[in-house]
């Protein structure tokens, strides 16, 4: 697509919605049926992520992590989410915002616990190199110009016939 082809705006609601996860298949029941749509692709952008993430009642946004490399922002749109970091556990509802700067060894992320559906932005730098952490699981994630390779904390490779989504 050229960038005269991309749009300028969209209905984000017609943007594909993607479920499930990258994860090795071990770990993908906890965030399997989360939703994805990456809006910021639309539009060509590179340097930031941006995803409309729906989140189903007990759904994850993901394992608990932090970025070495990498901001976060999430502003929810709808529902409730629970945050859940090394701090405790904090209810965050519609017009509410959270922010993970990288490098701060902080795991989090967002559960969904009540009986409704919920929705959210994320907001996130695209590090060249990348690398995430998994304080409550054995996986460790890197990110280089050949993608995602997922390892245990021994850094041996997950199987790539392991993966999902």
């Amino acid at each position: 697509m050229t960038d005269k082809e991309r749009p300028v705006y969209i209905d984000s609601i017609k943007v594909e919605a993607k479920t499930g996860s990258a994860y090795p298949q071990s770990f993908w029941k906890k965030v399997g049926n989360r939703q994805k749509r990456k809006l910021g692709d639309v539009f060509g952008i590179d340097q930031f992520g941006v995803n409309l993430t729906t989140l189903p009642p007990g759904a994850w946004s993901a394992l608990r992590h932090w970025h070495y490399n990498e901001d976060e922002f999430v502003y929810i749109l709808s529902g409730e989410v629970t945050l859940i970091n090394d701090d405790g556990d904090f209810l965050l509802t519609e017009g509410m915002c959270a922010g993970f700067p990288s490098g701060v060894k902080n795991g989090h992320h967002l559960v969904n616990r009540s009986d409704q559906t919920a929705s959210f932005l994320e907001v996130g730098s695209r590090a060249d190199n990348e690398k995430a952490v998994y304080p409550d699981e054995d996986l460790l994630v890197s990110r280089d110009e050949n993608g995602f390779v997922f390892t245990d904390r021994n850094n041996v490779a997950y199987d790539d016939s392991d993966k999902k989504g």
